[in-house]
């Protein structure tokens, strides 16, 4: 199959969107260096056989981007680490996955499709499979802007920046089945007037969770004043817990020793938007 770049006048209304939503929200595309990627996620579910990526290169310089895939292992504090092995429970998903093309030339300010398709499903068992997309820069022979160090012995040191990022590819085979609740939240009043929440999540079952959670500060006359949101949170399989640290609002004001925080966390709307937990937090 043969897939050809896209000239940036003919998709300049939908890039320059997709550009505005990396940057203010964060929300729909994921970018790095140069590389802009839409969507952040690819999520295989119900009869989904074959999702495409819109790839753009937002920089003056032409590049060649290698697609592969990578694993990783969610911390409890959230970050990611590489591995080779699943971990227990843990499923991978490329080798359900089939990418095309696996390399991408784009020049300045061009676009490019890349499907990814969902294949021998006959071999899936009920649960979930993750994986994660590789878009890694090569870099010219010949780069642009590279600097240059010597040392003290005279030896010339060029420095040349690899950009690359990855996102998750899920597959969810069968019925849903998750379970979250928040534990453990505590407000933590900094030296510096700066205020934070740390709560911990609580999955179970054999998918992860993906939501978007508010808080809410309750005042003790009944005023509701949001302080604090994430979108798009997860909690991957097959972490039992997920410790998360956020900032509280206070410009308003607010004294975070009197009233309540009122937490929920809940389905994205386009996922229907139910609550999957919540939690209330006296102040004191």
């Amino acid at each position: 199959m043969q897939f050809s770049a896209i000239p940036f006048s003919k998709l300049s209304k939908f890039l320059f969107f997709v550009s505005i939503l990396s940057v203010f929200s964060y929300f729909n595309a994921m970018s790095q260096g140069n590389l802009l990627v839409n969507p952040k996620r690819v999520v295989f579910d119900g009869n989904k056989k074959l999702i495409s990526l819109n790839l753009a290169n937002t920089g003056t310089d032409s590049a060649k981007y290698n697609i592969s895939f990578i694993q990783y292992r969610m911390k409890e504090d959230g970050g990611f680490e590489e591995i080779t092995e699943p971990d227990s429970l843990q499923q991978f998903a490329d080798k359900f996955l089939r990418v095309f093309p696996r390399t991408v030339y784009l020049a300045p300010n061009e676009a490019q499709v890349v499907k990814v398709q969902l294949t021998r499903t006959n071999l899936l068992l009920p649960g979930e499979y993750r994986s994660h997309l590789y878009f890694r820069a090569v870099p010219s022979e010949k780069p642009l802007g590279e600097k240059s160090m010597e040392d003290p012995k005279g030896i010339s040191v060029t420095l040349v920046p690899i950009f690359g990022i990855s996102i998750p590819v899920i597959i969810k085979f069968g019925e849903p089945d998750v379970k979250i609740n928040i534990s453990n939240p505590i407000v933590r009043n900094l030296e510096d007037g700066r205020v934070q929440l740390q709560l911990q999540f609580n999955r179970s079952g054999s998918m992860s969770s993906y939501a978007d959670l508010t808080v809410n500060y309750v005042s003790p006359q009944g005023k509701i004043t949001q302080v604090a949101a994430a979108n798009g949170l997860s909690v991957y399989t097959p972490n039992a817990k997920r410790i998360f640290v956020l900032g509280l609002d206070t410009s308003n004001g607010i004294n975070f020793h009197e009233g309540k925080l009122q937490i929920e966390y809940k389905n994205q709307q386009d996922a229907g938007g139910q609550l999957l937990a919540s939690k209330e937090l006296i102040l004191e």
